[in-house]
C-alpha cells in the first residue's frame, strides 16, 4: 500500500510566492503568536492544481485507517451564523471551541489552497473535522506558538494486530517505529503517504507532520486531489474516504464538519476539550459501540399549480397533478487552469553580451532569461530566481545577492541592477523557476580593477639629479574618469632605458635593493604619490612611464647629469697674486725720451 502512496502525484506546481500572498491578509488577524508563512518558498513546497490523481480508496488511506476518534458533536449545537472571535469573547458550548492556533493553522490552508486550486472550493471547516476526529484537534491545542506540538502525537504500530499492516518506511524519522508505520501528528498522516504530500506552510525549513500549519496544508491539498469539488456531496465524501476507508469515519468527520460550520469560537491553546472514545476501543469495557445517524436531507418545498381560470361560475375546479419542482441546471465545477509556473519546460538565456563592470560600478547590462513551453512559446506570469553566488561582493539593487522577477508577456525576466563591489574576478550568476527543480541557467559575470580615462602627472617641474644622487622632487599622478577623481586604480610604474638599464635611475624595496618597476594604486582622492627615486650611476635620460590597468598611461622624463667638477688647488702655498707679472715699463717700445 505505501508504494502504492509513494505514488500519489502533485497537482500543478505553483509557487509558495503566491501561496503566501493569498494568505498575508489572513495571517494579520490570527493569533499574535503565530508564524507568518514564507514568501520566497523556502521550503521548496509546491501546492496542488489541477490533473494530478489519487489512488482509489481501496488503494490505500492518508492515515492508513489508523484509529480514530468516535466522540459526536453535542445536541446543543452553536447558534447558526456564529463565527470565530477572538478571545475573551466566547460563544457556544465548550465543543465548539477551537485552539488558538489550530484554528488559525486550518483558516490558513483554507485560503492557501483556495488560491491555487479555487474550484475545489476547500473549507476549514472540514480540517476542523478531520482535526477533531483524528487528534482531538492537536490533544486541545497543545502545540507551541509555531504550531508544533510539544510531544509527538503517535497512533499504534500498523502491524496487520487489528489494523492495516504496514511495513516500516521512513526508518523511523516521523515515527520513531523502524519495524512498522504509525501515522503522525495532529492529522494523523502515515510516513509514506506525507512524503508525497507534506508542506512547509509556517516557514521553518521543515515539513513536520507534527507541525499544525504544515500537516493542515497537507490535508487540504490530500483532500483537493482528483480534481475534486468539495461543494458536490459525492467529491466531499470521496474525500474523507480517502482520508480513513470507514463509513463510521465518514459520518462522525460530517457530524463535526456540520457543527463547525454552524459556529465555533476560539479558545486559549491548551484548553480544547479531548474526546475520549476510539474506535479500537469500541465495546470494551466503558467504550459502547456507537451509532452514527445519517444528516437528513432536506428537499425545497414546493408549492401547487394555480387553478385555471374558466368554467362555471362558483365551481370548484378538477383536483390536478402538481408537477415536479424544475431542478436548477447544474453548472460543472470549473476546472482550474494549469499555473504558469507548471508550464514551463526550460529557462533560455537572453542575450545580454558580456557582464563586466570594473570595481564599485554598475553593470552595463543585467542578466536576463526567457520561461518557455514544451513548444518553445513564451510562458508569462512565472516567478524567476536570480542568485549571486558566493566569492564576490557584487550586488543586486539594495544589497540583495538574490532577486524575484515575474516574466512579462514575452516570457522574459531581467534581473535587477547589478552593481559590483570591490572583489574583482569572475563570478556566477544563477537564474531558477520559483517552486520548480528545472535547470538553471547560469550567466558569467566579471568585475575587473577600477579604470580611469586620464593619467596625469601633478606638477610639472623638471626631475633631475645628479649622478648617485636622489631626485629631490616625488612623483604624484592623478587617475581621473569622466573628469572625476578615480579612486582605486591600480597603476604600473615602470623606469625605462636605452640599452642595459642598469644604470638607470631606481626605487628602493625593502630590503634597500634597486626596484625599476611597481605597482601601486590610486587613493580616495584618485592620487598617487610614488616612493624616492634614485639616480643611477650613469648620466642621461630617462623616462618613467605610468600605466593604469586599462591601458591608460602617461610619461615623466628623468634626467641624470654628472656630478659637479671640484674647483683645482694650486701647490706651494701662498698667494697667485705674489706671482710677478711683466710692468708696462718694462715693454721693449723705445721711451719717448729716447
Amino acid at each position: 500500500m505505501s508504494a502504492h502512496l509513494g505514488r500519489r502525484l502533485r497537482r500543478g506546481a505553483t509557487s509558495g510566492a503566491v501561496v503566501a500572498a493569498a494568505v498575508a491578509a489572513l495571517a494579520a488577524s490570527q493569533a499574535p503568536e503565530t508564524v507568518a508563512p514564507p514568501t520566497d518558498n523556502a521550503g521548496g513546497d509546491r501546492a496542488v492544481g489541477a490533473g494530478d490523481t489519487l489512488p482509489a480508496a481501496d488503494e490505500g488511506s492518508a492515515t492508513g485507517d489508523s484509529p480514530y476518534f468516535l466522540d459526536l458533536p453535542p445536541l446543543n449545537s452553536p447558534k447558526a451564523g456564529a463565527s470565530a472571535v477572538t478571545p475573551p469573547v466566547i460563544t457556544g458550548p465548550a465543543e465548539a471551541g477551537i485552539p488558538a492556533t489550530v484554528l488559525a493553522a486550518y483558516q490558513r490552508a483554507e485560503q492557501a489552497i483556495r488560491a491555487t486550486d479555487p474550484a475545489c472550493h476547500l473549507p476549514w471547516q472540514l480540517l476542523a473535522g478531520i482535526g477533531k476526529v483524528e487528534s482531538g484537534q492537536a490533544g486541545g491545542g497543545k502545540v507551541d506558538a509555531n504550531g508544533t506540538t510539544f510531544q509527538p502525537i503517535l497512533g499504534p504500530a500498523l502491524n496487520g494486530n487489528g489494523f492495516a499492516n504496514i511495513s516500516d518506511t521512513d526508518g523511523g524519522a516521523y515515527d520513531g517505529d523502524p519495524v512498522h508505520d504509525r501515522a503522525v501528528g495532529p492529522m494523523q498522516f502515515i510516513p509514506s503517504t506525507w512524503a508525497t504530500w507534506g508542506q512547509d506552510a509556517n516557514g521553518d525549513g521543515k515539513k513536520d507532520p507534527n507541525n499544525i500549519y504544515d500537516a493542515a496544508q497537507a490535508a487540504g491539498l490530500y483532500l483537493c486531489a482528483n480534481d475534486r469539488d468539495l461543494a458536490l456531496k459525492s467529491d466531499l465524501d470521496k474525500a474523507i474516504l480517502s482520508y480513513n476507508q470507514s463509513t463510521e469515519y465518514l459520518h462522525t468527520v460530517l457530524s463535526w464538519f456540520e457543527y463547525y460550520r454552524r459556529g465555533t469560537h476560539q479558545v486559549p491553546d491548551g484548553t480544547g476539550v479531548l474526546p475520549v472514545d476510539r474506535s479500537d476501543n469500541r465495546g470494551k469495557g466503558d467504550h459502547p459501540a456507537t451509532t452514527f445517524p445519517v444528516p437528513p436531507v432536506t428537499t425545497p418545498p414546493t408549492t401547487p399549480p394555480a387553478p385555471k381560470p374558466g368554467g362555471s361560475s362558483g365551481a370548484t375546479p378538477p383536483p390536478t397533478t402538481p408537477k415536479p419542482p424544475v431542478k436548477p441546471p447544474v453548472t460543472p465545477p470549473t476546472k482550474p487552469t494549469m499555473p504558469p509556473t507548471a508550464k514551463v519546460a526550460k529557462l533560455s538565456k537572453v542575450a545580454t553580451g558580456e557582464l563586466t563592470a570594473s570595481a564599485g560600478s554598475a553593470f552595463a547590462k543585467s542578466p536576463a532569461v526567457a520561461a518557455l513551453d514544451a513548444s518553445g512559446g513564451p510562458v508569462a506570469g512565472v516567478s524567476v530566481r536570480f542568485e549571486i553566488a558566493d566569492g564576490t561582493d557584487a550586488r543586486f539593487t539594495g544589497g540583495a545577492t538574490t532577486a524575484t522577477v515575474t516574466t512579462g508577456p514575452a516570457g522574459i525576466a531581467a534581473a535587477p541592477v547589478l552593481r559590483a563591489g570591490e572583489k574583482t574576478g569572475p563570478f556566477t550568476i544563477k537564474a531558477t523557476v520559483v517552486g520548480r527543480t528545472l535547470d538553471a541557467a547560469e550567466f558569467s559575470a566579471t568585475v575587473t580593477a577600477r579604470s580611469a580615462d586620464t593619467l596625469v602627472r601633478v606638477g610639472g617641474d623638471l626631475l633631475t639629479a645628479a649622478s648617485g644622487s636622489a631626485f629631490e622632487q616625488r612623483v604624484q599622478v592623478k587617475a581621473t574618469g569622466e573628469g572625476k577623481a578615480t579612486p582605486g586604480v591600480v597603476v604600473t610604474a615602470e623606469i625605462a632605458a636605452t640599452g642595459s638599464g642598469a644604470d638607470a635611475p631606481y626605487f628602493k624595496d625593502g630590503a634597500g635593493a634597486p626596484l625599476r618597476t611597481l605597482t601601486v594604486t590610486t587613493d580616495e582622492n584618485g592620487l598617487i604619490t610614488l616612493p624616492e627615486l634614485f639616480a643611477g650611476d650613469k648620466p642621461g635620460e630617462y623616462v618613467l612611464r605610468l600605466t593604469t590597468s586599462g591601458g591608460v598611461g602617461t610619461e615623466v622624463k628623468l634626467t641624470v647629469t654628472a656630478p659637479p667638477t671640484p674647483d683645482p688647488t694650486p701647490s706651494g702655498g701662498g698667494s697667485s697674486e705674489a706671482t710677478p707679472s711683466a710692468s708696462p715699463s718694462a715693454s721693449a717700445s723705445p721711451s719717448p725720451s729716447a
